[in-house]
């Protein structure tokens, strides 16, 4: 982000459960509908679910999962029809391997950084097998940012930490009134928003999607010099 010719920002949407929310998501111009599929969380879905639930949709599916095996994580990406696997637990370096090497799928890691050296950790671990790393705050006990924003001082060198061949993935506190503060701050490739975006847990506020995906857009076009009022992409609504 922020050098001329740069790739527009993505945005994704993740969390999500109910059909309404998909099309919603879908409608608002996302990238990214994401949907956890490993058992055991809040908005986990169940399998036989998942397919239906992003059916006929442009944005891309990705399926979030946790401590997964190779086979499982395929499972169950292949039910969903992801084509990008985030893998958010703490997936052992052969696992993550044999998932890249069968050349399915986009993947992102996840890290849960408390400091600069976390993000060095997971790029020299995964870098040569994944596409991007999630980054998202660090908390004691859960998998996964629980709503925990990037330190805008420890991480203000976040983008120069990660290869320009890895995409980051900015995560974790994000909502539709920090998001146009985060993406000048860090420069990311891809935002990601589940519980900013919802009225209660596992339901999202339709009008709160779609001032993310707006606000997220229209300052990474501030920030790349990009006509504000260009044309919007065939991935975003009009304002």
């Amino acid at each position: 982000m922020g050098a001329e010719g740069a790739a527009p920002l993505r945005v994704k949407i993740c969390g999500l459960r109910r059909r309404e929310d998909v099309l919603a998501t879908d409608e608002a111009g996302a990238d990214y509908v994401g949907v956890i599929l490993s058992a055991g969380f809040a908005r986990s879905v169940d399998l036989g679910d998942a397919p239906g639930l992003v059916e006929g949709v442009r944005a891309t599916p990705v399926a979030v999962l946790v401590d997964e095996s190779a086979d499982d994580a395929a499972v169950r990406a292949e039910a969903l029809g992801a084509r990008v696997l985030q893998l958010h637990g703490s997936e052992p370096e052969d696992v993550v391997r044999e998932l890249s090497r069968s050349g399915r799928w986009t993947l992102w890691k996840s890290v849960r950084a408390r400091a600069g050296d976390d993000v060095d950790r997971a790029v020299d671990r995964y870098g040569a097998w994944v596409d991007g790393l999630l980054v998202e705050g660090w908390r004691e006990g859960v998998v996964g940012g629980g709503g925990v924003s990037l330190h805008p001082e420890r991480f203000a060198d976040l983008r120069s930490r990660v290869p320009s061949g890895l995409d980051v993935v900015l995560a974790g506190g994000l909502d539709p009134d920090n998001v146009a503060g985060a993406v000048a701050r860090f420069g990311p490739d891809v935002v990601d928003v589940s519980s900013g975006v919802e009225t209660e847990p596992g339901r999202k506020g339709h009008e709160l999607i779609r001032l993310f995906v707006r606000r997220a857009r229209a300052a990474a076009r501030e920030a790349t010099g990009e006509d504000a009022h260009a044309t919007p992409s065939r991935r975003e609504p009009p304002s």
